[in-house]
């Protein structure tokens, strides 16, 4: 998934580790192992090089504990997550949908940094409690500011960040709407965005320095991804109380199977040349498997007149279907999580509709801002 390495499970949750991970991995153990070298002389250089990566290892699971904060709280809501990922800025809980509720949104978003602060705290009282060896308690020190830090940042009002998040379930507590809350909170983290660029280019082109270029690097991450939760959920306002039903390709490829190979190939495949699998219904228009014109190679041309479809025909499983009133937003959700071009849309009853495409979700989509420009 993206590049990234899937290096186990966390509480069954699969737990992936981004290439950019290492490269922060490095640069947090080299960094603090030479400040454990200028603050305590007598350290040699293999033993702060161990403690320097032993603090990174400890920084990085402090991230992971904050994502399970979310994820477990997302769990209890019968959400599943898809996975954690850690990269170069942090820790990513990918969750399967949103949270039913503006309240359940908002306990999601504070889960992680109410995580944090525990462990702050806890760092701290043995920071105080523990003298015997001073490398170790600057150590249990650095833990406890760098959780502070996490809880604080994570806390500023605007996506992605969970402070984003939080903001958007008070917008859709007030507003009844959560497209207008992920949208408000999106144009807030774009300025955030903007304003930590400006940080980190001002010294830059004014002085010369680099002091503040993790500034750049965090404007940029924050404008990026707040502006793709922006479109998407205007993406996801124009699709709401649409149903599988309504982005139906027209003249979908569906042929009886009843019908001989070589009716098939002379009045079918002709006229649907951009079609190379149709599906295949019974006498009553049910759904009953599909075919491709590759399957047409298995049976000699002499016999395909005296074959039919249904007999090549290759079954499908229910679950590669997806119900007409379903709404659409779930119908895309299943297109993008099991990768499928697209999907047969089947009544209660079992009558075929017709395919799901997402170039006929696009396309309805276009119609809708035409007719309603935003």
């Amino acid at each position: 998934m993206n590049g990234t390495i899937r290096v186990g499970n966390l509480f069954g949750i699969p737990f992936y580790i981004h290439p950019s991970w290492f490269l922060i991995l490095g640069l947090v153990t080299w960094s603090y192992s030479s400040g454990l070298m200028a603050q305590f002389p007598l350290l040699s250089g293999e033993l702060a090089l161990l403690l320097g990566l032993m603090t990174a290892l400890s920084l990085f699971a402090s991230v992971v504990a904050h994502e399970l904060g979310h994820s477990f709280v997302a769990i209890r809501q019968g959400i599943d997550v898809k996975s954690i990922t850690l990269f170069i800025f942090g820790g990513l809980a990918s969750l399967e949908k949103e949270s039913k509720t503006p309240a359940s949104a908002f306990w999601v978003a504070i889960a992680g940094p109410m995580v944090s602060l525990v462990l702050s705290g806890i760092f701290t009282a043995i920071a105080f409690g523990t003298s015997t060896w001073a490398p170790l308690t600057a150590i249990i020190g650095l833990l406890a500011s760098v959780n502070l830090a996490l809880a604080l940042f994570n806390l500023i009002p605007g996506l992605p960040l969970d402070g984003g998040n939080i903001l958007k379930a008070l917008v859709w507590k007030i507003t009844g709407n959560p497209y207008k809350g992920v949208v408000f909170a999106s144009r807030v983290g774009q300025i955030l965005g903007w304003l930590a660029i400006a940080s980190g280019l001002l010294p830059l082109l004014l002085y010369g320095s680099f002091t503040n270029f993790w500034n750049l690097l965090v404007g940029f991450f924050l404008l990026q991804n707040a502006g793709k939760a922006a479109q998407f959920a205007r993406v996801q306002e124009k699709l709401t109380g649409l149903t599988a039903a309504d982005a139906v390709t027209l003249d979908s490829p569906i042929i009886s199977g009843n019908i001989s190979l070589r009716q098939f190939a002379d009045e079918r495949i002709l006229n649907w040349q951009n079609w190379r699998r149709f599906l295949v219904t019974d006498d009553d228009g049910q759904l009953v498997g599909a075919i491709s014109i590759d399957d047409l190679r298995s049976i000699p041309t002499p016999q395909w007149q005296e074959t039919q479809v249904r007999e090549v025909m290759r079954p499908m499983e229910q679950s590669t279907t997806v119900q007409s009133d379903r709404p659409l937003l779930e119908a895309v959700q299943i297109l993008e999580q099991q990768q499928l071009p697209a999907l047969p849309v089947i009544r209660d009853n079992g009558v075929l509709v017709g395919i799901l495409e997402k170039a006929s979700v696009i396309n309805l989509l276009q119609k809708k801002v035409q007719v309603n420009p935003a």
